[in-house]
């Protein structure tokens, strides 16, 4: 059905070719402004990035010559991982050998 098709209709005959009247939708619009959304739970709205590994972060930062980022860069993707991924990697390797971890 197209555009001109629906412009030539009544609203009653809107409401009955998609099976929902104006009421309905002005409730649901309604409801979902407030945060209700049938079979979803909906907490506090909390502002930022979920926890990575479920408990707070700090950053951990060192500079190196590009030639070194280079080289870890490389490593990483041929292992399938990020930078970061493989230099967490590599820390909780070392930290477990000398059981720190």
């Amino acid at each position: 059905m197209s555009k001109k098709d629906f412009e030539n209709m009544s609203p009653k005959e809107i409401e009955d070719y998609f099976g929902v009247t104006q009421e309905q939708i002005e409730e649901w619009d309604d409801m979902l402004v407030r945060g209700e959304i049938p079979g979803v739970s909906v907490g506090e709205v909390v502002v930022g990035r979920p926890l990575k590994f479920g408990e707070h972060l700090r950053l951990v930062g060192f500079k190196e010559t590009e030639q070194k980022i280079e080289r870890m860069d490389k490593r990483a993707d041929s292992l399938g991982m990020k930078r970061s991924d493989y230099l967490r990697w590599l820390v909780d390797k070392d930290l477990a050998s000398v059981d720190v971890a």
